[in-house]
């Protein structure tokens, strides 16, 4: 908010009344003027208006939570846990997973021996190694494998094959171990 401009009772009313007409906190701001969406959205808050008194319009109409009383007093259906569960979180990343041939089963690429020389420690890890972390990192035996990374990936060849696998993959991975 600018300096000398105020929350006066006029601007206050002026808030609220916005706010349950259903406006955003963008456009609060801009009609306001000289404040900021944030301020406005403080001021919200701080005035205990987080409800809506009418949604906005072609806005689907959400059910009210229920109190700790009620949530007590009635055991919650299916569809209201369903309803409550968080929504998935997409994770993107910037680069896609580079093209391996087949990993072997599971058990074969957990049991590939590493030479105890090639395990660094992190004063001895260079831009070329792998840094696919081994042990406890709270014990002093704590190491990075130390390989020969693939160029541009921080791991060698046998690591990006656990840590890049394709989405198809691990969606099959996720099933047998029994997620959905």
């Amino acid at each position: 908010m600018e300096a000398g401009l105020s929350w006066t009772d006029e601007r206050v009313d002026l808030l609220r009344r916005l706010w349950e007409d259903g406006q955003s906190a963008s456009k609060i701001a801009a009609q306001l003027g000289g404040v900021t969406r944030n301020a406005v959205i403080g001021k919200v808050h701080r005035l205990g208006l987080a409800g809506r008194v009418k949604p906005l319009a072609g806005a689907p109409v959400v059910a009210r939570k229920r109190s700790a009383r009620e949530a007590e007093a009635e055991p919650a259906t299916a569809a209201e846990i369903a309803a409550e569960a968080p929504e998935p979180i997409a994770i993107t990343s910037h680069r896609p997973a580079p093209d391996f041939p087949p990993a072997p089963p599971a058990a074969a690429v957990d049991t590939v021996p590493l030479a105890v020389s090639e395990r660094v420690t992190i004063m001895d890890l260079r831009e070329s190694m792998c840094r696919w972390p081994m042990g406890d990192p709270t014990t002093p035996e704590f190491r990075f494998c130390g390989g020969r990374s693939i160029t541009g990936l921080p791991y060698c060849t046998h690591h990006a094959q656990i840590a890049y696998q394709p989405a198809a993959e691990r969606k099959r991975d996720r099933r047998v171990a029994g997620f959905r």
